[in-house]
């Protein structure tokens, strides 16, 4: 898993897996567009090292002209219930959590290319928290911010709220 991380952390790869996260499918045509100063034959290249590695698939061949037009996609597992992600291997877990992250380094990028970002004035923050806390006062605690969130998603656009994505993980030591 590390090689794949190592793999996808380079700029065009990582710019290819975050335009396909959330299910979303493309062309080399359409990939091109989003990475428009990367050379065409520099682009098959990394699709080529991605599919090696499996972390895509073609999910669709189309004729056009009488060449076959490809259809990329992010292999990830399909999560239906609570059984469907206890069932996940290792591997599979990780690539979750690759496409996570991937998708949080995608969105933090966009923001930093404002024009002049201010993450003290938008509240922007980062951080690790290493708390101590019995498995009582975890959930205790879990329940608490997650209260707190979803009290935060039900507020109604507005010209004085900005819109801000909060992100969390837990990972036991």
């Amino acid at each position: 898993m590390k090689r794949k991380m190592d793999l996808i952390l380079h700029p065009v790869r990582l710019k290819i897996v975050q335009s396909l996260l959330n299910g979303k499918t493309m062309t080399v045509h359409q990939l091109a567009e989003r990475t428009q100063d990367v050379p065409q034959a520099t682009l098959y290249r990394h699709l080529n090292k991605l599919l090696e590695a499996n972390i895509l698939s073609v999910v669709q061949e189309n004729q056009i002209r009488g060449t076959v037009e490809k259809v990329y996609a992010l292999n990830e597992p399909a999560i239906q219930s609570h059984e469907d992600l206890l069932n996940l291997t290792k591997e599979e877990h990780l690539q979750m959590f690759m496409h996570f992250t991937t998708h949080l380094m995608g969105m933090y990028e966009h923001y930093l290319e404002k024009e002049k970002p201010d993450l003290v004035k938008d509240g922007v923050t980062y951080r690790v928290a290493n708390v101590h806390l019995s498995d009582e006062e975890y959930m205790e605690t879990a329940q608490e911010i997650g209260k707190v969130i979803l009290k935060a998603m039900k507020n109604e656009p507005s010209p004085e709220r900005k819109s801000r994505n909060i992100a969390t993980i837990v990972i036991p030591e």
